[in-house]
C-alpha cells in the first residue's frame, strides 16, 4: 500500500527543507534522526548528573544545618523545604521567633522551627 502524500516539512534537527512521504516524519534522514537522538541522549544523561549534583549539594548543606544552633532565613527555608519568602510571612505572622541583629541580619533559632512543626 504505497502513499501518494508529499508533504514539505522542516527538519527538526538541521533546519532544511525537505519533502516527506508521511505525517509523521521528523527529520530529513537518517543522519539527522541518528545525530537527534544521540543529542537527546546526552541532554537526559546531563539532567541526570545536574539533578544527582543538586542532590548531594543540598544533603551537604542539610548536615551543617543539623550542627547549628541559630539559622538565616535562606537555611531555614532549605530544612524546611519552602521559599524564603514563606519564611519572612511566617516570622511577620509571629509563628517563627526571629532576632534582627541588625537591619539585613535575621536569626532564627532552631528550637522555635521545632515548636512550628508538631512531633508524630
Amino acid at each position: 500500500m504505497s502513499s501518494n502524500i508529499r508533504i514539505s516539512k522542516n527538519c527538526e534537527f538541521c533546519g532544511t527543507e525537505y519533502i516527506a512521504k508521511t505525517t509523521k516524519t521528523r527529520y530529513c534522514s537518517h543522519t539527522c534522526n541518528s545525530r537527534a537522538y544521540k543529542a537527546n541522549l546526552k541532554k537526559k544523561k546531563v539532567e541526570g548528573t545536574m539533578k544527582e549534583v543538586k542532590i548531594n549539594r543540598n544533603s551537604k548543606e542539610l548536615e551543617v544545618l543539623t550542627y547549628k544552633d541559630f539559622l538565616n532565613v535562606r537555611e531555614t527555608a532549605l530544612l524546611l523545604g519552602c521559599s524564603t519568602r514563606t519564611v519572612y510571612r511566617l516570622i511577620q505572622d509571629g509563628s517563627i521567633k526571629a532576632v534582627n541583629l541588625s537591619q539585613r541580619l535575621i536569626r532564627i533559632n532552631k528550637k522555635s522551627l521545632n515548636s512550628l512543626i508538631p512531633q508524630a
